[in-house]
């Protein structure tokens, strides 16, 4: 990772961040669909609340 990347990640809160490491470190690939599917859907519904107003 850059400098810049790197920056942006430790201004993340928190959960995310360990959300990462968990996913890079100890996820097995049942928990990587789930935790991809709620990402994804977490994602879309910010977006059309945005494209909404």
């Amino acid at each position: 990772m850059n400098k810049q990347k790197i920056k942006k990640f430790n201004e993340l809160p928190k959960s995310i961040k360990k959300t990462v490491r968990y996913i890079n470190q100890d996820a097995s690939i049942e928990d990587l669909k789930e935790i991809e599917k709620l990402i994804s859907l977490a994602i879309e519904k910010r977006k059309k609340k945005f494209l909404n107003k």
